[in-house]
């Protein structure tokens, strides 16, 4: 029997705002000392009240018009009730009935599948809880991240592959980061992950039991999770048994999903309006604003790269992926001249600039070569000053010194010859040289002209002009 696999996403996201959610502790925690960024509200001590932090509804808002939701003006926090260590009220505020966004949806596409819309119910904002260290048999509770703001971004169950998942939250974070609402690092818990799913019986068309599955912290994992409990929960029902409702947990060492508790209901956790936060009533016209000055989003961007720059699909897909690199081509693109067309700082940028960056580790943002830089590189291969393997030398030097190419070109001596007299006499020795290669030519073996080539490349330490080294060999063998 073929199952088919109906899957739900639950997105928690944490917000890049300066304080926390219902405080003014700094919510920049990640590598501070253990509960350094606390204060009586975030500690729940009592008398402390919450104020709503304004940033952190404006960041969610933004999310929401991003992927297509209905702003709701009027919406409420509620107390979600349960019991944990690195809980310290005993309850968390979050959203319920009345979240600030619904309805949007997100449009991804799967490697060799056709595009899918995968629906949003709500984005509802919230606050995080702390961090538990488990140290042998003790527990070891930071309350740094306690309070910081949290969206969770909830879809339908309209999922049903681990492809799909995999590409909706990585369109997720990519929009994240366009927006600059959070850095969606998976890797530091910026990000996270949980996935609800369960197995279409094939003769009923009637969905199975849920099962959740929790601590996801990489797309890589997202992926895999996903495929085991596909394959462990089809193994289960085609030997005739049944799944539990349960919830899950990722083990990455094992590569597999282990029980961690029976899965509770919304009932189990007594959500009722926050008696300390009055509704919110958001207006109209700054909900619309926050729309007007969203940034221009990843599906905008490609579409112009694609009709204004006549860029290829493949090189504006890997342009748009990560926005710092569309933000530097973009940069060098607004200041170029003398012919240098967004195609050819293309290449540079996805060739020489990526493989350079791939060796270092580095990020973009730490790449020293200016926008005005890069283009004047490429005006000097466009105007013969130097050719491409003197300019690959150059783009190096670059790379590690942030030094004008011109003045590199200058020191490395890697002005190109393109005087035919300096040519000639070089032509002529390498065709004395190679007379085999030469008979071949002359027998029609047009393609050993390459090598000749490249024997006056040698002899010139790269400096030639290609193009008019093959002219000069031409003139000699064909005189």
């Amino acid at each position: 029997m073929k199952y088919q696999p109906v899957i739900g996403m639950e997105v928690h996201v944490e917000l890049s705002t300066k304080s926390k959610m219902f405080c003014g502790c700094s919510a920049e925690f990640f590598g501070a000392d253990p509960n350094v960024n606390t204060c009586p509200v975030c500690l729940a001590l009592p008398g402390a009240l919450p104020v709503m932090n304004k940033q952190a509804i404006a960041y969610t808002i933004m999310l929401g018009h991003a992927i297509n939701c209905e702003i709701q003006p009027h919406n409420v926090f509620a107390r979600k009730n349960y019991f944990y260590p690195d809980l310290p009220k005993g309850y968390q505020i979050s959203q319920y009935e009345l979240p600030l966004c619904l309805n949007g949806y997100v449009d991804v596409a799967p490697s060799g599948a056709e595009p899918k819309r995968i629906r949003v119910k709500r984005i509802h904002l919230e606050e995080d809880t702390g961090k538990l260290t488990h140290v042998g048999k003790n527990s070891l509770v930071d309350l740094n991240r306690a309070g910081v703001p949290l969206m969770e971004i909830v879809t339908e169950a309209d999922i049903n592959s681990a492809d799909e998942a995999y590409q909706y939250v990585t369109k997720l974070r990519q929009l994240v980061r366009y927006l600059g609402i959070g850095t969606g690092d998976m890797e530091k818990g910026a990000m996270r992950c949980e996935v609800n799913l369960s197995l279409t019986d094939p003769e009923t068309g009637e969905w199975g039991t849920k099962v959740e599955v929790k601590n996801l912290n990489s797309f890589r994992t997202v992926r895999n999770a996903i495929a085991y409990e596909i394959e462990r929960q089809t193994e289960v029902l085609e030997s005739g048994g049944s799944i539990e409702q349960v919830t899950m947990g990722w083990d990455e060492s094992r590569g597999i999903t282990l029980r961690q508790r029976v899965k509770e209901g919304d009932t189990g956790y007594r959500y009722f309006p926050e008696p300390d936060l009055p509704p919110l009533y958001l207006e109209a016209a700054w909900i619309e604003e926050l729309q007007r000055n969203l940034p221009e989003l990843p599906e905008s961007k490609l579409a112009r790269y694609l009709d204004e720059y006549k860029l290829s699909t493949k090189d504006a897909n890997i342009l748009v992926e990560d926005q710092a690199v569309a933000t530097y081509f973009d940069e060098v693109v607004a200041v170029a001249t003398d012919g240098v067309t967004p195609k050819q700082i293309s290449n540079w940028v996805t060739g020489e600039l990526f493989r350079l960056l791939g060796e270092s580790g580095n990020d973009i943002s730490e790449m020293p070569i200016k926008p005005a830089d890069l283009v004047a590189l490429i005006a000097l291969v466009n105007g013969k000053t130097i050719n491409q393997p003197g300019a690959k030398q150059t783009f190096a030097v670059m790379f590690e010194t942030g030094r004008a190419p011109k003045d590199i070109v200058e020191e490395l001596g890697l002005q190109q010859i393109s005087d035919t007299s300096a040519l000639v006499g070089i032509a002529s020795q390498v065709i004395a040289d190679n007379p085999k290669p030469v008979a071949q030519f002359k027998a029609g073996k047009q393609a050993t002209i390459k090598f000749l080539v490249g024997q006056i490349m040698r002899h010139t330490r790269g400096k030639a002009n290609p193009q008019l080294a093959e002219q000069v060999l031409r003139e000699q063998l064909q005189g």
